[in-house]
C-alpha cells in the first residue's frame, strides 16, 4: 500500500517545521530580554562648558543610579507613571529638575526614595581645572564619565548601561567603546551600553532629578540640602573633583 508521507521539500509539509523554529526563536528572544542583569541609568546636570564667566555652570555632575534587583525598575518605572497622575500633570510630562518648581521636586525625590536603588555621583568643580583637555567638551565628557565608574565599578557585574542619548550618533558608539575599555579590565563590569530618550524613560528622568539634587547641594543657594537630603541614605559616594582644599583659619 502506498505510503501518504510527504516529503520536508513539501512547503506544506513544511510548515510545522517552520512554525516550531520561530516559536524557538521567540522564545529565546523572550529569555535574553527577562535576563535579570544589573540595570544602571546615567545622566547629567550642568554643562561641560569652561567660560566660567560667561555662563557656563561652575559645577558639572554626572549621576549614576543603579539597581540590583530587576523588580525595583518597574516598581519606580510604574510609581512615576502613577505620581503623574497625583500631581495632575501630563502623562508625557519630563521630570527635569532644571525645569521643575521646588513643588515637583520635592514630590519625585519623596516619592522614590522608599525604592530600591542606589547612586553614584561626580561633581567637576571646573575653578579647580587645568590643562588644554578640559576644553574638548567630548573628552571632557569622556573622561568624567571614567571617574564616575571606576569609581562604581566594584559594585557593576554585567550591568545594562542606559544614558541619555544627547551628542552625535558617532559620539555615542565611541562612548560604548571607551566605557568598556576603561572599565572591563578585570571582568565584565559593564555587560552593553544603550542611549534612551530622557523624554521617554522614568529612569534616565530619575537620574537627571539625581544629578540635579547633587549639584544643587553643592551650591550656596538656600535650599542647597533640602533635595539631597530626601534620598541621601540612597547614596553609595559621591566625589567632588579636583579635591577642594580646606582654607586654613587665619590665626
Amino acid at each position: 500500500m502506498r505510503q501518504n508521507i510527504r516529503s520536508r521539500n513539501d512547503p506544506a509539509a513544511r510548515r510545522p517545521y517552520l512554525t516550531r523554529w520561530i516559536y524557538t526563536l521567540k522564545r529565546a528572544k523572550m529569555m535574553l530580554v527577562m535576563t535579570p542583569f544589573m540595570q544602571v541609568f546615567v545622566d547629567e546636570s550642568g554643562d561641560a562648558g569652561l567660560k566660567l564667566t560667561q555662563g557656563s555652570t561652575p559645577f558639572f555632575v554626572i549621576a549614576l543610579v543603579a539597581f540590583s534587583d530587576p523588580e525595583a525598575v518597574n516598581l519606580i518605572d510604574q510609581r512615576l507613571t502613577l505620581l503623574r497622575k497625583e500631581l495632575h500633570v501630563s502623562e508625557h510630562f519630563e521630570f527635569k529638575f532644571s525645569k521643575c518648581r521646588s513643588d515637583l521636586r520635592k514630590a519625585f525625590l519623596q516619592s522614590v526614595a522608599p525604592c530600591d536603588f542606589f547612586y553614584y555621583g561626580i561633581v567637576i568643580d571646573k575653578s579647580g581645572l587645568t590643562g588644554a583637555g578640559f576644553k574638548v567638551k567630548e573628552s571632557f565628557y569622556k573622561y568624567v564619565i571614567q571617574l564616575l565608574f571606576l569609581n562604581a565599578r566594584e559594585h557593576l557585574d554585567e550591568a545594562v548601561v542606559h544614558i541619555d542619548a544627547s551628542g552625535e550618533r558617532e559620539f555615542r558608539r565611541q562612548l560604548d567603546a571607551y566605557i568598556k575599555r576603561r572599565i572591563n579590565t578585570e571582568k565584565s563590569h559593564v555587560r552593553h551600553v544603550r542611549f534612551l530618550n530622557s523624554a521617554n524613560s522614568n529612569l534616565i528622568q530619575l537620574a537627571d532629578m539625581v544629578a540635579g539634587a547633587i549639584h544643587r547641594s553643592q551650591t550656596s543657594k538656600p535650599d542647597a540640602q533640602e533635595y539631597i537630603s530626601l534620598i541621601r541614605h540612597r547614596e553609595a559616594y559621591v566625589q567632588v573633583w579636583p579635591r577642594r582644599e580646606k582654607k586654613k583659619p587665619k590665626s
